[in-house]
Order: structure tokens, then sequence, then C-alpha cells
């Protein structure tokens, strides 16, 4: 690999972590997000569509398949810190409610999303491989190699 390619490579590691984990920070934020009322699910839908583009779009663009994980990697990172209490006692994932489904709901879709997205770039890896055309593979023999077995 050559320097150039490292250099890509890594350029595009760094941004398919920070821009999936700002999103997944904005949509942690939006998760209490209410109309009067009326609680919206806008981070939901938001974790969803970016967690499945953002997987897709960082493989096609950089060509790695490690590249292609980081977002969703970079996504559940935020989410599991979120999850966490800070030092004076505020959590920023509460659960109860309308809300605790709301938050059940953007955890559980948004990493099934993930994870969907990673699956796919993966199995496309693996076809593209198993179509890529080279020599067809070599047997090993096995056995004595006197023609049969007595």
């Amino acid at each position: 690999m050559t320097g150039r390619r490292r250099a890509a490579l890594l350029g595009w590691g760094v941004l398919a972590f920070v821009v999936p984990a700002f999103l997944a920070l904005i949509e942690v934020l939006w998760l209490p997000l209410r109309v009067g009322s009326v609680l919206l699910p806008v981070s939901v839908v938001a974790a969803v569509v970016g967690n499945a583009l953002l997987v897709t779009l960082a493989a096609e663009v950089s060509g790695s398949r490690i590249v292609g994980a980081l977002p969703a990697v970079a996504w559940l990172a935020v989410v599991l810190r979120a999850s966490l209490p800070r030092p004076e006692g505020d959590l920023l994932l509460l659960g109860g409610g309308s809300l605790g489904v709301v938050t059940l709901a953007f955890i559980g879709l948004g990493m099934v999303s993930a994870l969907a997205a990673v699956g796919r770039m993966l199995g496309a890896a693996a076809r593209d491989r198993r179509t890529t055309p080279g020599p067809p593979p070599v047997r090993e023999r096995t056995g004595s190699g006197s023609g049969g077995a007595r």
C-alpha cells in the first residue's frame, strides 16, 4: 500500500468516525423534542436513515471495509456514553413513559440499521471476491499417493 493510499484511508477513517459521532450526539439531544405536548421521534428516523447511509457511503467512498464499519462504531460509542450518568448526575438517555419508548426505539432501531448496513457491506465484499476473475483454486492431494486405500 502506498503512502498516498494510507493517507487517504486515514483521512476517510477520521471523517467516517467524526461525522457519525457528531450526528449521534445531535440525535441524542433531539430525543426529548416535542411540539406542544406531542413527542416527535425525529431521532429514531435520523438514526435509522443516517446509520444506513453513512456506513454505505463510507465503504463506497473509501473502498475499505474497516472505514465502512467506523460509522457504526462511532454511533454506538456516543450512544453508550450518553447512557451513562455524568459526575454531576445528569443523564442524557432517559427511560420512562413515552420518552423511554422513543429512547429504546432510538437505540434498538439505530443499532439494527447500522448492523444491517455493515452486514450488507461485508456481504457485497464477499460476493465481489467470489466473482473476481482469477486462477481456479488448487486442490491439494490427500492420502498416501499409492492410488487406493486398503
